[in-house]
């Protein structure tokens, strides 16, 4: 791994405590030029009742890393990312393991950003597919 990107990921890594991130145990794992992908454990804090991953946990794995990368693309100092939508389509169960949410851009304007975020497992098979709108305010 080169030392931006790792400074990157420590960077990103080291505001996840006291947040939900630390509840959910999401860590970011990766970035690059255009994505952004963070992992999350699936265990009992994330089930629903029926034990399998809540709908509600996957899409807070997938706002998390779509707004954090929406900020990776911004001059921090004079603005700052609010999201203003996110849609899921929930396509497979998991019960255990982990799941790796990558934010890609679909659009990069000056004051919106649209994100695909896709919740994968393991295996590289599809859990949801998410989309994400952010806006851009100024400070």
């Amino acid at each position: 791994m080169n030392s931006k990107k790792e400074a990157i990921l420590t960077q990103l890594n080291a505001i996840v405590p006291n947040t939900l991130l630390e509840t959910l145990q999401i860590t970011y794992t990766d970035v690059g030029d255009d994505f952004l992908t963070a992992k999350m454990p699936v265990n009992s804090k994330v089930h629903q009742p029926q034990g399998l991953l809540h709908g509600g946990a996957t899409v807070a794995l997938a706002e998390t890393v779509g707004s954090t990368a929406s900020h990776l693309f911004i001059d921090t100092k004079k603005y700052k990312v609010k999201g203003l939508e996110i849609s899921a389509n929930h396509l497979k169960s998991k019960s255990e393991g982990e799941v790796f949410a990558t934010a890609r851009p679909i659009h990069k304007g000056r004051t919106t950003h649209l994100w695909e975020i896709r919740v994968v497992d393991e295996d590289n098979k599809l859990i949801s597919l998410c989309k994400l709108t952010t806006i851009v305010l100024e400070k």
